[in-house]
């Protein structure tokens, strides 16, 4: 996957544009428009188009099972599965998982996962403890978690002879990962940190500095941005502002 690809996608859930640009309109629209927005980021590499469809979404409230979370329908994954196979895109499942463990909503998972076009993406700040509830504090996860995830993904690649499979962990700010010294790369995994946060542009900057400054080895680099807030605090980066990042992104998500 890398170096050869520079990954660009949109996020979102079909019906909820507050969730992302990929809820928004028609879902073929806008995968030929990721399309264009990936070619402006190749800078020497080849552009591959991601679909982040959040696959699981974290509730305000517990939910028949008290998970505080809800899985997307299968007949849903499958029609954007088809669609970022027609159009040669990646498409990366999201999983906010409440107060369920990760690592069972990646098994969950695992019958998209046995496809060599589907990856993950975690967005921790959504991983609720004990007596926690989604939107009312962050979330977290630690090193020890995603390893053990990128060590199951691990398996599963090796097991069905994948091509290497990505796995995001967006983080906002210091305190969603935990002990992120004790991150460890797996073979057949690209561990992608994918940089949150909302803001004006040095706003982001300032997030991003702080965020890769101890980047683990063997571990890569991506950045979000959001149309809309991003703007309210001033306006939306250029691709050639983000690529201008040290280092240079390799996974950006527009939600």
């Amino acid at each position: 996957m890398f170096p050869r690809h520079r990954l660009i996608g949109f996020c979102g859930l079909p019906g909820a544009a507050a969730l992302g640009r990929l809820g928004i309109g028609d879902p073929r629209a806008r995968a030929a428009e990721i399309e264009k927005v990936a070619h402006t980021y190749a800078a020497g590499r080849e552009p591959l188009p991601v679909l982040e469809l959040l696959a699981v979404v974290a509730n305000a409230t517990a939910g028949p099972d008290g998970r505080y979370r809800s899985r997307t329908p299968a007949a849903t994954i499958r029609r954007f599965h088809q669609l970022a196979r027609s159009r040669r895109a990646l498409l990366l499942l999201n999983i906010q998982p409440g107060r369920a463990a990760s690592l069972d909503e990646v098994k969950a998972l695992r019958g998209w996962l046995v496809h060599p076009d589907v990856g993950i993406a975690l967005d921790p700040e959504w991983e609720m403890g004990p007596g926690e509830i989604p939107g009312r504090t962050f979330g977290h996860t630690s090193g020890q978690e995603l390893t053990a995830v990128a060590r199951w993904l691990s398996r599963l690649v090796e097991r069905h002879d994948l091509p290497t499979k990505p796995l995001v962990f967006h983080q906002v700010a210091p305190s969603v990962l935990r002990d992120e010294a004790a991150l460890r790369p797996q073979p057949g995994v690209a561990l992608i940190k994918s940089v949150d946060g909302i803001g004006s542009p040095g706003l982001k900057r300032a997030t991003w500095r702080r965020l890769v400054s101890r980047l683990p080895d063997g571990v890569h680099s991506g950045f979000k941005l959001f149309y809309e807030e991003d703007a309210e605090g001033g306006r939306l980066m250029t691709p050639k502002e983000v690529l201008a990042l040290t280092p240079r992104p390799e996974y950006v998500m527009y939600e």
